[in-house]
């Protein structure tokens, strides 16, 4: 990616913490384009169950690698590492502000840093995966837990594709798959930027989230997805709303189970985003509970004093 004449902004952190309402302000103030590092909103139609902003709510604001793949296709890190650098530089080679949002770690560390991905072997993710189908996700996070105490907590434990994956590359490497990781050095500089919000606080937010979604139209939305091939995808029909609105239609969950399976799943989720950001020295941590107008007066404040240093 060239340099642009300003960093990039990543805006990153945990679910509910408030990044997509201060990426949209910042891009409004600054002349800027977002760039999405949810790995859940690539995806065409997947729109309640991931707060994806509404387009009316976009303030005009573009935004790039949203609504890019099927529910039938395989969301691929190395893929988006490709697009989302493309995307970038794109928008800083126009002269705009580029922007990159969101809490997938993984997939934001692909896009800024000089990140790498060991090649694949099928025979060997067939194992791992046959392994899962037979003995379930569990044993693989038990597997990886001995190998690789960072990835497991990271992973989670029902990420099995994730599992198998980080399982693989440590039989190929004979390293631990943390140890693929850079150490924290931009690309290109780079301001980075995260909400903090107190545990209670976001967890109560994910409690209203899920609640919401399940009441402003998450049930139907999966019911389409379905009929679209949701139950064939390897990624999108195990992301977290989804998989429980899929057991509220088939009736093996009530309406206010599933609510509870969401909040109780999204909270583990917020859990590891804050673990993985947290560990990144970059992030300048902003308070996630001042109004929105604030945030924005910090974060401007931290983008020039970025630029200071930088001069």
């Amino acid at each position: 990616m060239p340099t642009s004449p300003s960093p990039v902004i990543a805006v990153v952190g945990a679910t509910a913490s408030g990044k997509s309402a201060l990426a949209i302000e910042l891009a409004r103030r600054l002349g800027g384009e977002i760039v999405n590092a949810d790995s859940m909103q690539l995806y065409r139609g997947m729109d309640v169950g991931t707060a994806k902003t509404p387009v009316g709510e976009r303030a005009g604001v573009p935004h790039h690698l949203l609504d890019v793949l099927d529910v039938t296709q395989e969301a691929s890190v190395a893929a988006y590492q490709v697009d989302s650098r493309a995307a970038l530089a794109d928008i800083a080679a126009r002269g705009a502000q580029p922007l990159l949002v969101g809490g997938s770690g993984l997939y934001v560390r692909a896009a800024l840093d000089a990140l790498d991905f060991p090649d694949t072997d099928p025979e060997v993710r067939a194992r791992w995966e046959a392994r899962g189908e037979r003995e379930g996700p569990g044993l693989l996070h038990r597997e990886l837990e001995r190998l690789d105490p960072a990835a497991a907590e990271s992973i989670g434990r029902h990420n099995t594709r994730r599992l198998v994956r980080a399982l693989e590359v440590i039989e190929l490497t004979g390293r631990p798959y943390t140890a693929q990781l850079p150490t924290y050095a931009d690309l290109v500089p780079t301001l980075h930027l995260a909400l903090d919000v107190p545990r209670p606080v976001l967890v109560e937010r994910v409690a209203r989230r899920a609640e919401a979604m399940f009441a402003g139209g998450l049930l139907e939305e999966t019911a389409a997805l379905r009929a679209a091939g949701l139950e064939r995808g390897v990624t999108a029909s195990r992301a977290v709303g989804y998989a429980q609105a899929l057991a509220v239609l088939d009736g093996r969950l009530t309406t206010a189970q599933a609510v509870e399976a969401t909040t109780v799943a999204t909270r583990q989720v917020a859990r590891r985003q804050t673990s993985w950001f947290g560990r990144d020295p970059r992030i300048v941590h902003l308070d996630g509970e001042e109004p929105l107008a604030r945030q924005v007066e910090l974060a401007l404040g931290a983008l020039a004093a970025a630029a200071a240093d930088r001069g």
